[in-house]
């Protein structure tokens, strides 16, 4: 008998939802607890699980139904034991070769079971991490794997279970914190700048302190301002720090897996938006980014856009509209904050002549400002324009749904920028 996905209420108010996108596809086998949809209200974003494991026999709604009552089913899934690889095919899954797809979550899912499977001093601690799979679903079924031990549930007081952390680095434990947003690590920030980031200098060198605080930033969809903020640049700003803040999946697991090993303070930035998205990836071997390296992630010779985390997405989507109209947008994904790859940018900027930079957080000393000030003192004779900034709003998160979106950059903000900086008329 199969088992009904049931749309979900988010509060005892709601009666209707909009299913925003599925995850997994007709056919494809999940376990239960696996993320197989994400829903939206006029308040929230929330992610569907399986409630029993088994093959999806069937999708009942589409995405972007609107309007789907409460407790509707959405789809089928056929009790069943997972499929074991034919030979050939699990000799395949140890080659250098990319999957289909990748999420986001799975791909930071993967780096933190390969990790601890390598190295048995990596933990992660963090509120709900363990037995309620992590508010995320990054830690989903690390609890069962390597146990409470090394899969650390902490009450909600994050400058309690981050100075935790410090402290077990400091004794030559590798610990993953997880914050359930980085808006609450505001409350940890004295032992982040202080007892992490201050150590290593303050030591003459003598003790480093190996540890990756992570979780997602940026803004959410509807949760007001206290919940939607992006802290790049804060911690970017902070010497002794390294501020990680990738777009990809390949991306998202290669860095954590260099965060992780890194003997030093990381700042490992994950957007919420991203975490549901589908990239090739590769698998099957050791991979690893370096922290510190930008990528070009669409080459062009018109002008440069750079960008990081999800404003990458908006900017190779503005790259497409402007190639319609035969202007060739250079992309470049910052990857890593703190080291910034200048070298990249420059010789992006040497060949164009012009660059917007594109950053979700506030204006006023934000990345895109720093950008351009370094680019005004390292390549100002190969601007052909002045460097235009395409940011958030300098203003608290709206929590109306119009108004949100209007203090966010866009796609159509970055084609305009583009634009302004070619002396086109848009």
């Amino acid at each position: 008998m199969a088992t009904r996905v049931l749309m979900p209420a988010l509060s005892p108010e709601m009666k209707f939802g909009k299913l925003t996108r599925w995850l997994k596809r007709a056919g494809e086998y999940v376990e239960a607890g696996d993320v197989v949809a994400e829903i939206e209200t006029e308040k929230a974003t929330m992610e569907v699980e399986a409630a029993a494991s088994g093959v999806i026999e069937r999708i009942l709604v589409p995405e972007g139904a609107e309007k789907v009552a409460v407790n509707t089913p959405i789809a089928l899934i056929a009790a069943m034991e997972k499929p074991a690889a034919p030979p050939e095919q699990a000799a395949e899954a140890q080659e250098d070769l990319p999957p289909l797809s990748l999420s986001v979550r799975d791909a930071l899912r993967e780096a933190l079971a390969e990790e601890m499977r390598r190295d048995p001093l990596v933990f992660i601690l963090g509120e709900e991490v363990g037995e309620s799979q992590g508010a995320a679903r990054v830690t989903q079924g690390l609890a069962q794997e390597f146990g409470p031990k090394r899969v650390v549930d902490a009450p909600i007081t994050e400058h309690a279970f981050a100075g935790l952390g410090v402290g077990a680095a400091y004794a030559g434990l590798k610990p993953v914190i997880e914050f359930m947003s980085f808006n609450f690590a505001l409350q940890a920030m004295d032992h982040i700048v202080n007892s992490a980031a201050k150590t290593l200098y303050m030591s003459g060198g003598a003790l480093n302190v190996g540890i990756v605080f992570r979780g997602p930033n940026g803004a959410r969809a509807r949760v007001g301002a206290q919940h939607a903020q992006d802290f790049s640049a804060l911690f970017a700003h902070i010497p002794g720090l390294k501020v990680v803040a990738p777009f990809s999946a390949a991306d998202a697991k290669g860095l954590l897996k260099s965060a992780i090993r890194d003997p030093n303070p990381v700042i490992f930035l994950e957007h919420e938006k991203l975490y549901g998205q589908l990239f090739p990836a590769p698998r099957g071997k050791d991979h690893l980014v370096p922290i510190g390296a930008a990528n070009i992630a669409r080459a062009g010779r018109d002008v440069s856009i750079v960008a990081f985390s999800h404003g990458v997405g908006l900017a190779l989507k503005a790259a497409e509209r402007l190639a319609e109209e035969e202007i060739e947008a250079e992309v470049i994904d910052l990857r890593t904050l703190r080291p910034l790859d200048m070298a990249t940018i420059l010789g992006s900027v040497a060949k164009t002549g012009r660059c917007v930079a594109v950053d979700e957080g506030w204006p006023q000393g934000g990345i895109a400002s720093e950008i351009s000030a370094r680019l005004m003192e390292e390549a100002f004779d190969d601007l052909d324009a002045p460097v235009a900034r395409v940011t958030g709003q300098d203003i608290p998160m709206p929590y109306a749904a119009n108004l949100e979106k209007l203090a966010l950059p866009s796609e159509a903000d970055i084609v305009i920028a583009v634009k302004k900086t070619l002396y086109l008329k848009t």
